[in-house]
Order: C-alpha cells, then sequence, then structure tokens
C-alpha cells in the first residue's frame, strides 16, 4: 500500500462483539479521533463465518504460532494441554483457537472502521494495547476497559475478548481494508485542525 504522503496511510480496526455488547464504540472511537487520527470508513456490520474466515489467515505457519501460543500459556499455568483438549499438537490447538476465534468475531454486531493518519497503523496498535488485555497498559482500550486473559479464555475454550481488533502491519491492513471495504466507501477529506496537529 504505497501512499503519497505519510498523512496517508491506512489501516483497519474493527470494535468487536463484547466491544460493542459493552457500548464502548463512542469511547474507542472518541481514542482515535483526540489522536488525530481520522475515521476515513465506518460501518456496523453482522458478518457471516465466511467473511471471519477470510480476514483471519488460513497459513499453516500462522495456525501453528495460536498453537504454539495456546500451548506456553498452558505450560506457564502447569495445565496438561492432552487433558484439556485432547492433544499437545501445536497445529491441532490452532485450528481450534481459530475456530474459536471464528464463533467470537460472529457472535455479535461490530463496527469496522479505516483510519487514517501519520503511522496510522503502529499507533492504532499503541491506542488499542497487548492483544491480552490483562498484560495491557493502562491508558490503553483494553488496559482500561477489559480483564480478560489467556488463561481463563483457553480454561474456557472460547477467544479471548479483547474489545478491538488493529491490524498488525502494512500487508495486513491491506488485506483487511481490501476484504472489509469497496474503495468507493473510503472517504478522502481534511480535519480542520489537521495542519495544526503536526
Amino acid at each position: 500500500m504505497q501512499n503519497e504522503h505519510p498523512r496517508e496511510e491506512k489501516t483497519f480496526v474493527l470494535i468487536k462483539p463484547d466491544g460493542v455488547k459493552r457500548g464502548l464504540i463512542g469511547e474507542i472511537i472518541n481514542r482515535i479521533e483526540e489522536r488525530g487520527l481520522k475515521i476515513a470508513a465506518l460501518e456496523m456490520v453482522w458478518a457471516k463465518k465466511d467473511q471471519i474466515d477470510n480476514h483471519y489467515p488460513k497459513d499453516e505457519n500462522w495456525i501453528r504460532r495460536l498453537g504454539e501460543k495456546t500451548l506456553a500459556n498452558y505450560k506457564e499455568y502447569n495445565i496438561d494441554p492432552i487433558k484439556e483438549l485432547g492433544t499437545d499438537d501445536p497445529m491441532e490447538i490452532g485450528k481450534n483457537v481459530r475456530s474459536w476465534l471464528i464463533d467470537y468475531m460472529t457472535s455479535g454486531p461490530m463496527v469496522k472502521m479505516v483510519i487514517e493518519g501519520i503511522h496510522a497503523i503502529a499507533m492504532m496498535r499503541k491506542i488499542v494495547g497487548k492483544s491480552i488485555p490483562s498484560q495491557a497498559e493502562m491508558g490503553t482500550i483494553r488496559g482500561d476497559f477489559s480483564i480478560d486473559d489467556a488463561f481463563a479464555a483457553n480454561k474456557e475454550k472460547r477467544a479471548i475478548h479483547n474489545l478491538v481488533h488493529a491490524s498488525e502491519n502494512e500487508e495486513e491492513a491491506e488485506h483487511e481494508i481490501n476484504l472489509w471495504f469497496a474503495p468507493e466507501e473510503i472517504h478522502y477529506y481534511k480535519r480542520a485542525e489537521e495542519e495544526l496537529m503536526l
């Protein structure tokens, strides 16, 4: 996604079902706009399974990484993965976790957004905080509004409820923006204070 100017960097953000159900849409949007980032596209959706299936990578390395993270979490808390999940194969566990993610992301409406601004990808990652809310810094969305963690989620065989998704890198942002929005749904405008915030 080559941009003509750094101010035009775009990223994709989803307020997840738990963020919507907890009434945090306004708070999350407020934090984005207060940071000086611009909302270029916005819509509430209730995703179908195939949309979420296409949202998350199907790459074996990504799925294995999910399984390895889960196994590391089980090891940290001295939990036997075979007793809990019936396997210690990271690929099989990763497939289970991916399935939990799909169930979670289709459990209610979400708000999808394209966010634009200088270092939009990195800025949104800072604003949302670490993926595991119990490890997220106070002052971030996840740190301030969620205490969920991997141990509880794994024990309950579900995805971590962490309120919001923000693309990790440029490649992911491009894929997700193209998946969720048509080009004509993304708007270009200047915020009134744009020149003053630099």
